[in-house]
């Protein structure tokens, strides 16, 4: 079940229908209807969560083509039994090193390059531990697209903390020194979660 309030899944998905209409429609008729399905999805957006309409509009108008969820890589890396943390410089709270995954990045590249590139640490993914639904796990604020988490486990190997354009702090943290986060990117119970897989580490990967 989702965490988020009905009017996001609602917008959300009218976002979708629309982008993916304005990309197979052919008659200038069906996409007019669409770009109207999409200035509902804009006015609800925009009314629901204060941002300005320009600025949900200019989101929403760079989606092209078939509308599919967003990926979000997270590191899960373990030094000892602490868990590598970076303090995000955009909002001064901490979170997993991970961003989204470009394209033409398998999994496994796109969360090694994102650990170094926001912690200065090299690691080594070894595991996928979780494939997680943004919109069912309490993350604040709401997401205006679809979005899959995927937390894979990394060993360690090498480099020393270093801050970057994105963050402010590199620490390993223990199970009981957990700062305050960034939830839009990582709740507290998935960190709960990384420490978990720490202590049983053949656990199945969990989704959804």
């Amino acid at each position: 079940m989702s965490h988020e309030p009905k009017w996001i899944g609602w917008a959300r998905e009218l976002q979708a229908i629309a982008q993916t209409g304005l990309h197979f429609s052919e008659s200038e008729y069906d996409r007019e209807r669409y770009r109207k399905i999409l200035e509902v999805s804009i006015e609800i957006f925009a009314n629901a969560s204060d941002e300005s309409p320009t600025l949900i509009r200019e989101l929403f108008e760079d989606q092209t083509g078939y509308a599919t969820p967003k990926v979000d890589v997270r590191g899960v890396v373990f030094r000892d039994d602490k868990l590598l943390l970076v303090r995000e410089r955009s909002d001064g709270l901490w979170t997993l090193p991970g961003g989204w995954a470009d394209v033409n990045d398998s999994p496994s590249e796109a969360v090694e390059r994102e650990i170094v590139e926001e912690s200065g640490f090299y690691a080594k993914a070894e595991r996928m531990l979780a494939v997680f639904d943004r919109a069912k796990h309490g993350h604040e604020p709401p997401h205006p697209f679809h979005v899959y988490k995927l937390f894979i486990r990394c060993r360690l190997e090498g480099g020393e903390a270093r801050t970057t354009m994105e963050t402010t702090g590199v620490e390993f943290i223990g199970e009981k020194e957990v700062p305050p986060l960034s939830l839009a990117r990582t709740t507290r119970e998935q960190i709960q979660f990384c420490f978990d897989t720490r202590k049983n580490p053949d656990a199945p990967c969990r989704f959804d």
